[in-house]
């Protein structure tokens, strides 16, 4: 006889999991969440009285193989903020305010505890982004994922008025970008990273290398920034004409996507640190310059395009009020093609 606990999926820890995570949940929950976790479908009650014409505005993403520095190291409580903030990062690109989230956790084995690092990572990068977790799906999978190995997915919901959706559009000839400082690697490039962490350097989880003071692979775990919070401000603050979240490609392949036909971007080397991080990637690995800006933010993590007389302005904010570092790095010039980015 066999059972479907002997199959390797136990309904009965699934349903411990529900009750552990519960109460961390809850402290995402805004009075627009109706009912709880466990049903079949979550409710969040839509009323935006201020808004004309209240826009959705969805995002999804995960956190690719930066996993495996968590399956290796046992660490597990930063990783969901790094799920939360690829999604909710995406999502105020367009000027929206994240509502809720769900989330997607597929694992070889639910493992109690760790699901439970996980969940709490999660709840404190909603609550950074000051969205509500409203539910998710929790997969055993015995034998399509290793054991001890899992993956995440997440799905964002925001809204934003339509009078105060930022597309890009009034970009002109002469505006000017800003650089926000990254927190790091972020979520992206972590393949290339792998290659020279394990093969080409042969480093493993204790490793310490010259000019980081913990184990290397803290530095490789540091969370990704989450900037919702100084983003909205700004937004009613200045006028925020387009914005980009720096992910994979890096600033060439990003920032051309918000930018309107007839326009491209010049962005000056030496107008912002590259962080040492990045330093250390391209000096082991022998990465060429051009893949390195390809792939990874180096140290930029989102840019806005303003009005060259709001520029400074708009600096000192961030730093004061959210003591965020950021740059003037480059400026939009005209373009008889598609828009791209040049890095000089």
């Amino acid at each position: 006889m066999i059972t479907y606990k002997k199959a390797g999926v136990d309904i009965e820890v699934g349903d411990k999991f529900i009750d552990i995570i519960s109460k961390y949940v809850k402290k995402t929950y805004t009075k627009d969440v109706i009912g709880g976790l466990g049903g079949f479908a979550a409710l969040f009650k839509a009323e935006f009285k201020k808004m004309k014409e209240p826009l959705l505005v969805s995002s999804t993403d995960g956190v690719g193989t930066k996993l495996k520095f968590a399956f290796l190291t046992g660490k597990h409580d930063t990783i969901g903020i790094d799920l939360v903030a690829m999604c909710v990062n995406d999502l105020i690109v367009v000027g929206a305010k994240p509502l809720f989230m769900l989330d997607y956790f597929a694992t070889a084995k639910l493992e109690l505890e760790v699901g439970s690092q996980i969940i709490k990572g999660i709840v404190r990068g909603c609550r950074m982004a000051g969205c509500s977790l409203i539910g998710g799906e929790t997969a055993e999978m015995p034998s399509f994922y290793n054991n001890g190995e899992y993956d995440l997915a997440g799905f964002v919901v925001g809204v934003v008025d339509r009078s105060r959706l930022i597309d890009g559009r009034r970009v002109k000839i002469g505006d000017v970008l800003i650089g926000i400082e990254s927190s790091g690697i972020h979520s992206n490039g972590y393949s290339l990273v792998r290659k020279i962490f394990f093969d080409l350097k042969k480093l493993n989880v204790k490793s310490r290398v010259k000019g980081f003071k913990e184990p290397f692979v803290n530095e490789l775990l540091t969370p990704t920034k989450i900037y919702v919070k100084p983003i909205l401000s700004a937004i009613d603050k200045f006028d925020i004409k387009a914005m980009a979240h720096i992910t994979g490609s890096g600033l060439p392949g990003n920032i051309p996507r918000v930018l309107p036909h007839g326009t491209s971007a010049i962005i000056r080397k030496g107008s912002f640190p590259i962080l040492p991080i990045f330093k250390w990637i391209q000096e082991s690995g022998e990465v060429p310059e051009e893949d390195m800006f390809n792939t990874f933010n180096m140290g930029i993590g989102f840019v806005l395009v303003v009005s060259k007389r709001e520029a400074d302005a708009i600096i000192q904010f961030l730093l004061t009020k959210y003591k965020l570092r950021s740059y003037l790095i480059g400026e939009i010039v005209n373009s008889k093609g598609k828009p791209n980015v040049e890095i000089i």
